[in-house]
């Protein structure tokens, strides 16, 4: 079975992933269940094309200091039970009616 496996994966230009590799033993008369096919794919250490976000190769250095806060921002609250919100919306010239005409 390993290797009919390894056949279908390199044949596939070793883009095939577990699922595929099964189908295509499927299409070719092999009755064998997809867990083992995964199983097997996953001992021999094959792997195909992942879709998708890829593997997170940089990591940061926790142990490094953080730079210096230049706008002196306060992360105190000043009372409990308070909720600050800002709004940030784009309004375009002229589009406002609540705003007087700029002159």
């Amino acid at each position: 079975m390993m290797v009919g496996i390894r056949r279908i994966f390199e044949a596939n230009f070793r883009v095939y992933n577990a699922r595929k590799v099964w189908r295509q033993l499927q299409r070719e008369g092999f009755g064998v269940a997809r867990c083992t096919v995964t199983l097997l794919v996953k001992a021999m250490g094959l792997q195909g094309i992942i879709r998708g976000k890829s593997v997170k190769t940089t990591f940061s250095d926790k142990s490094a200091p953080s730079p210096l806060d230049r706008v002196n921002r306060q992360f105190k609250v000043p009372a409990p039970n308070r909720l600050w919100v800002s709004d940030f919306s784009y309004l375009a010239p002229g589009r406002a009616s609540s705003m007087p005409p700029s002159s």
